[in-house]
């Protein structure tokens, strides 16, 4: 075997442990900010947990029932609007939906204004395909957004609205 090889080796390996031994030796102590480093890191995390419980399906629910107690529902203003008498959680109020649709929707656990707001188009669509043939033509494209009016006691917006609409579908 070359000696030469052997020296270069042996040179590469000593120059690599003097130099790992002189960084432990010089290099304790130089981080001066290690510390506000740390610190920074820990307040991070803990914002970064505190994000993670408010996107929680938890927190989520909680949310959500917080703000649903802050929706009442008002018979008189909507009389006022709408000129006629409204029964709460009436899906019937929505354009394009009459009380066979409405009956249609409480077979399928969707009685109320805001269940039918956080129902899809989609999942609307699939309840009124699975219905038959007579039900399939309707489009219910506005109606979440519509009940979700009508939760949250939005008549005048609502009613202004379903004037734009021809039978629950948005002539824009």
């Amino acid at each position: 075997m070359n000696t030469c090889i052997l020296i270069h080796f042996g040179v590469g390996i000593l120059s690599a442990l003097f130099g790992y031994l002189l960084g432990r030796l010089f290099g304790k102590g130089r981080c001066q900010n290690c510390d506000d480093w740390k610190e920074k890191m820990v307040t991070l995390e803990k914002e970064l947990n505190a994000n993670k419980k408010k996107t929680s399906p938890q927190y989520k629910r909680s949310l959500a029932s917080t703000v649903a107690s802050t929706y009442s529902f008002n018979a008189n203003l909507a009389k006022g609007v709408f000129g006629k008498t409204i029964k709460e959680n009436d899906l019937t109020i929505v354009e394009g939906i009459g009380p066979k649709i409405q009956e249609l929707f409480h077979k399928n656990n969707i009685k109320t204004w805001k269940s039918l707001s956080n129902c899809s188009v989609q999942k609307c669509q699939s309840i009124l395909n699975n219905a038959g043939e007579a039900y399939r033509i309707h489009n219910p494209g506005t109606w979440p957004k519509q009940a979700r009016m009508a939760y949250e006691g939005k008549w005048e917006k609502l009613l202004k609205w379903q004037d734009e609409l021809d039978g629950g579908i948005d002539k824009l």
